[in-house]
This record gives structure tokens, sequence and C-alpha cells, in this order.
């Protein structure tokens, strides 16, 4: 709970051929034994993740990745997670030896990562055993037009240089963003609503809710937590000092009916949308609801794994409220995690979370997949308040951060 959580750090994924060094060279990185190293080539057969702080990086999740080269029906298995790792890269670090000329294989798969990550850096590894070509760099330099580092992981020669480049181009990363606090001013009062049922994780309050209590203090604002029955009481506490309540999704209703009209209000779901993704795309979606028909299919996606209790909001409550706004019955199906059906071309509409354990990079792929395969996508927190009709009010808090809000969408 005290460490930066996964979703927000920055991904690097190293990649490569087996054998060429990639297990090693996280060593290196960290300076700990952190992945299998072996001369058996394929050591790493699934991809490992690692949440650790390098300094002066900062705090990343490291990704150690099979070989793209893997062979039989596991290593066909291997190769597809090992490319699915590309969806939530920020930095690959693509690893060759000198040994052999880079191969047309390691070409194609360089150019696949650049269509898919914003930066990839090259790295030739075992110098301390085989001495590139002037020729060679020259090719990554100029053809791929990569940076290019020499390194030794077994010697530590290069290291401090690769490291260096990673700060480089992390600097070229997405900017800073905002869940709240670029839509409030400092020392104003935003409540907090955060249902405690069943679903709730014992001990601790869920992710976006801390995060967005973090982003708050940051802002010099003052956050204020409470439950729904609560909630009259402690606004009329604080008469006339309130700013914003951000609440539950789940709880839109009853907030709805409890919150003032002077005082904004929103939900969490929605501002992660904002945060995380293409807020325009999520908002399109919800009008595929207007074109539900009977025995239509719909996906409802999770970026997190949970055990789901009686009430759970994805597989009873969602499709519950669905059938009383639509008045027939769909086709359900769900995933969670971090993977999506292969083929999505199926469903009318695909329903997601807030996505806070996905990072933007992988939010950003979901919401690309949907728009490739023509199917409309909308999250829990924009459902629920158009289904409550109360949307309008609950996207108000945003209005001039969406150019596509106005009436005849909402």
């Amino acid at each position: 709970m005290n460490n930066t959580p996964r979703s927000e750090r920055l991904h690097i994924a190293i990649f490569g051929k087996r054998n060429v060094g990639k297990s090693s060279l996280i060593n290196a990185i960290t300076n700990q034994e952190l992945s299998l190293v072996s001369d058996i080539a394929g050591t790493t057969t699934d991809p490992v993740m690692k949440s650790m702080e390098i300094l002066p990086i900062g705090p990343v999740v490291l990704i150690d990745t099979a070989g793209f080269d893997d062979e039989g029906e596991l290593g066909i298995k291997r190769i597809a997670k090992t490319y699915a790792m590309s969806r939530k890269t920020d930095i690959a670090i693509f690893v060759t030896t000198a040994k052999d000329d880079i191969s047309n294989e390691e070409i194609d798969f360089i150019n696949k990562l650049k269509l898919k990550v914003s930066y990839v850096v090259c790295v030739i590894n075992k110098v301390d055993m085989y001495k590139p070509s002037v020729h060679y760099k020259n090719f990554m330099l100029e053809k791929l037009d990569i940076p290019v580092v020499e390194v030794s992981a077994i010697t530590g020669e290069g290291i401090e240089l690769l490291k260096d480049t990673i700060i480089s181009v992390s600097k070229n990363t997405e900017k800073e963003k905002y869940i709240v606090r670029d839509l409030i001013k400092p020392g104003c009062i935003v409540v907090l609503v955060t249902p405690i049922d069943s679903s709730a994780p014992k001990g601790r309050l869920i992710l976006p809710q801390q995060q967005t209590i973090r982003d708050i203090l940051d802002g010099d604002a003052v956050a204020v937590v409470t439950q729904v029955n609560n909630l009259e009481e402690t606004l009329n506490n604080l008469e006339g000092k309130v700013s914003m309540v951000i609440t539950d999704s789940q709880a839109f209703k009853e907030v709805n009916r409890i919150v003032p009209s002077n005082i904004l209000l929103t939900s969490f779901s929605i501002l992660f949308a904002r945060y995380k993704g293409e807020l325009e795309q999520l908002l399109s979606g919800i009008n595929a609801m207007y074109n539900l028909k009977e025995g239509d299919k719909v996906l409802i996606a999770e970026g997190c794994t949970h055990h789901r209790q009686e009430e759970d909001i994805g597989k009873v409550k969602i499709p519950k409220w669905i059938k009383s706004f639509v008045g027939c019955d769909l086709e359900y199906e769900w995933a969670s995690g971090t993977t999506i059906p292969e083929d999505i071309s199926k469903f009318k509409l695909i329903i997601h979370c807030g996505g806070c354990m996905l990072n933007t990079r992988e939010m950003k792929y979901r919401l690309n997949y949907a728009k490739q395969n023509d199917v409309p996508i909308t999250n829990y927190g924009i459902l629920i308040a158009k289904i409550n009709g109360i949307l309008d009010r609950a996207l108000e808090p945003i209005m001039n951060d969406c150019n596509i809000l106005n009436n005849n969408m909402l």
C-alpha cells in the first residue's frame, strides 16, 4: 500500500531471441538476482514482472519475456505472451549479440515493437565475448533509427550508459496527468463516498480511492471520506464548504438524491476514464445502449482479478441494471485480469471497469482494439450514470476537458 502502484510505474520490457542474455541484463540493471539465468536456451518460459525502484530512474516495472524464437506447441503460446507484453510496455529494450549479423527475423520484430511501443532501445549484449562492428551499430542507428548501447551483463560494462539512455527516453513519455487535482482549487473540500460492503477489501480502501485521496492532497485540498449512510450528515456538518463529491459508481443513484445541485458530483470510474484513456470514445460508446436487442452479446471486462461476491457489480448488478434500461435479455461474457478475448467482433457493446489496475498503455490498447473492430466501448461509471439519468450531472466537473460533450450526446 505504501509503494507506487504498478499501474503508475514506468513499464520496461526486455525482448529478444533465446539465450541472448535478457535475464542476465535484468539482473545487471537491478544489481539483483531477479531472473533465473542459464546457458540453456529458453530458460524464461513466461513473462516475469517485477515492481521495484531503480535509481536514478525511479519506480518501474521490469518485464522479462520468453524468446520470440521459441519452438514447439508451448513455444508458440509463449511467443504470444511475449507479444502481449508489448501492449503495456513504455520502453522496450531489444537485446541481441554481435556473435552474428542481425537477422531479418530480429529486424522484423524491432519494427513490430516500434509500431506498438513509444521507445525502443537496442542493447548489443556480450561485448566481453564478441565485438560489434561499426557497420552493425550503424545499421541499428541509421536504418532502424533507435538508440544502441553496447553492454556486458556479466562484467557490467555499459550498464550505467544503458540506464542513462532509459532515463533520457523516459523524459519523453506521457506528460503528467491528474485524477482530479486540476479540477479543484487549493483549500477546497472534496467528499469521497466509499461504500463498505461485502465486496470491499478487509482493512483497506481500494486502489482508485487511495490514488484519488493522494491526488487531492497533492493539490493542497482537503479530502473527507464517508459512507453513503453518513453522507447527508457529513454535508450538513460541512455546509457551504464542499466543492465536489466523488462517489463509487454503484451508489450514484442514492448519492445524487442526497447531494445538493450546487455541489459538483462525479464518480471514481468517470475520473479514471478521463485519467486512463480516451474519455470521448467511452462516452460515445454509451449510445450503443439504445441499439441493443434481445440476444445481443455484451462483454464485461475488468482489469483485476477477484473473487466475485453474491452482489458482484460486473456479474450481477450491471446486467440487472441494463435489463431494466433496455427491457430485454442479453447474452453476457466476462473477462478479467490481463487478457480480453481475441475475437471481440461478436459483441455489440463492451463495458469496462475504471482500469485502475491497468497502466495507460494497456488501457489505450483495449480502446484502440475496440475501435479497430468497430465495437462500442464504455465504462462502469458512465453506464451507471446514464441508466440513472444523471450522466450530464456526473460529467459537469470535467465539461471543459472534453470537447464533444453536448446536449445531443447526453
